[in-house]
């Protein structure tokens, strides 16, 4: 990792930090409506992940892999969407969504569809008390 990591201001903006895994730091979307996880890989200046050492970008896959698997037991979800865009914000980072068929994006992507629907403060501490203990296993 690098010490001039930041994290990007949107990034900072739309989420909230859940926990620091071996490389990535893991977000939560302040989005209520979809079970939602940013993973950023705390490196400064990367956009790709083609970028990163290969040893490290098998970490961030099993991260990812980890972070999805106990999302969608968390969520009793029906499919995992992964993807990282980086159109509009160029600092590498990877979206984990865990999909149900009543979404109220299914069963296209979850990006601009309607407004976002911000977590109360207590059902955001619930889901990152929650994700804190099945991401920690």
């Amino acid at each position: 990792m690098h010490p001039e990591f930041t994290l990007h201001p949107q990034l900072e903006q739309d989420t909230c930090v859940v926990m620091e895994l071996a490389v990535c730091r893991v977000l939560l979307m302040n989005d209520a409506r979809y079970p939602w996880l940013i993973l950023v890989p705390r490196f400064a200046g990367v956009r790709e992940i083609y970028d990163l050492p290969a040893d490290t970008q098998d970490v961030i896959w099993r991260e990812v892999g980890h972070c999805g698997s106990r999302l969608m037991d968390l969520v009793k979800a029906d499919k995992l969407n992964i993807g990282a865009l980086g159109n509009l914000v160029p600092q590498l980072h990877i979206h984990v969504i865990a999909r149900r068929q009543d979404d109220d994006a299914w069963p296209a992507p979850v990006w601009g569809r309607g407004e976002a629907r911000p977590y109360t403060a207590p059902a955001r501490q619930k889901r990152l008390e929650a994700l804190r203990l099945i991401l920690a296993r």
